[in-house]
């Protein structure tokens, strides 16, 4: 089924790594593309498709959008999409790059299935990878991608230059701008937080004073402030010099615990504290305090703006099996006073909830009562910055106009 952009306006804006704001005002690379003086309405005619790879640090994932234009020169509108995933992501292939290439040739066939065989030569198709390569070391990522260009040029869509690239990190602070009949008949500005596995993102926007009119749109994103960045960091990882033979232990943690994890293709050895050391929620939050105090903006517009949470937000309360509550920070001390008797498929739950606390709490400064609308899609439509990228996509190349 079509969706009005009269009831729910997708847009991708240029955020800057490490608290630096882009304003509205500024020349950036989506000017045209998203008309603020208009929201157009339920057109149909000619029907196109952009194939958009999201390859994070913790998976790749295939967006294959298909939009409706009717007239040249007004947006085109999204008309569905299908998507898939893969794990790992590509950086888990740091020294196998043929096979992480074989990760998006899987994908690829999604969107054989997806797209008219009519369709395929003039349907781009694009990607880009997120925080997970650019933690990498630049000849291993430029390795993967090298691979991933290869079987684009084999594959029967679309090939523009640059197809495969690492994208910056002021693209990928996305958000998300809501009007419409979004809560009953009332119309709302919603901010949204992302958190991925290596960055995280924040993005907001005063007031709508009339429906489709943007201005002074704020974001921030920081790279090393993703989930699983901040484990490392928890762990003390980061700070440590040859890890190898080298446990890295927590209060976050079962006692018992005794394990390893992959991450960026380096594998770390880690556990609970043992005997002598804490457990629990105090010094669980105690270590994850240091990774977020003082190192994020705390814009004072989250005090008074409602905001959507997405990603691990979503996963990890998921994970709890408490959805409907969406007050993050009230799930922490329940399970990590009770580490010994949790059970759970990731041993790290105590810890990312702790992290999740201290990011909205300590770090962007939210308050502590604050409900997060939390969400993995909007009308449908997995959330993020994909969409706005392709849109970019298709009108740098002339498809929609």
């Amino acid at each position: 089924m079509g969706t009005s952009w009269g009831t729910a306006f997708f847009m991708l804006v240029a955020s800057c790594v490490c608290s630096t704001v882009f304003h509205r005002d500024q020349q950036t690379w989506f000017e045209g593309i998203f008309l603020s003086s208009m929201c157009p309405i339920n057109v149909s005619a000619s029907t196109f498709y952009g194939i958009m790879f999201d390859a994070g640090s913790t998976g790749t994932r295939i967006h294959v959008y298909t939009f409706v234009q009717k007239i040249p020169g007004e947006l085109p509108i999204l008309e569905g999409e299908i998507f898939e995933s893969v794990k790992p992501g590509l950086s888990a292939f740091v020294d196998q790059p043929k096979q992480g290439a074989e990760t998006v040739q899987e994908l690829l066939e999604v969107a054989k299935d997806s797209i008219p065989r009519s369709h395929w030569k003039r349907t781009p198709v694009v990607l880009k990878a997120t925080a997970g390569l650019r933690l990498l070391p630049e000849e291993k990522a430029e390795a993967l991608l090298f691979e991933v260009r290869e079987i684009f040029k084999k594959s029967p869509f679309l090939v523009p230059d640059d197809s495969v690239s690492i994208m910056d990190g002021s693209y990928e602070g996305g958000w998300l701008s809501f009007t419409g009949q979004l809560h009953g008949h009332s119309q709302e500005t919603m901010g949204t937080l992302d958190l991925g596995g290596a960055s995280t993102q924040i993005t907001f926007l005063p007031q709508l004073e009339k429906p489709c009119y943007f201005f002074n749109p704020v974001f921030y994103s920081y790279l090393g402030f993703g989930l699983k960045a901040a484990r490392l960091a928890t762990l003390g990882a980061l700070e440590t010099e040859g890890i190898d033979g080298h446990t890295f232990r927590s209060a976050c943690l079962p006692r018992w615990l005794e394990a390893e994890w992959i991450f960026g293709g380096v594998k770390y050895q880690y556990g609970g504290n043992q005997e002598a050391g804490e457990v629990g929620f105090e010094p669980c939050y105690a270590e994850v305090l240091r990774v977020v105090q003082g190192k994020l903006h705390q814009p004072d517009e989250v005090q008074r703006s409602s905001f959507y949470a997405f990603s691990y937000y979503y996963d990890r309360a998921v994970d709890t099996d408490m959805i409907g509550n969406s007050v993050l920070h009230s799930l922490s001390p329940p399970v990590c006073d009770n580490l010994e008797n949790f059970t759970s498929g990731s041993p790290f739950l105590c810890m990312d909830l702790s992290y999740i606390t201290a990011l909205l709490k300590d770090g962007f400064g939210f308050a502590g009562s604050t409900i997060l609308q939390l969400t993995k899609k909007v009308n449908n439509i997995e959330t993020g910055w994909a969409l706005g990228a392709t849109f970019h996509l298709l009108q740098s190349l002339g498809i929609s106009h």
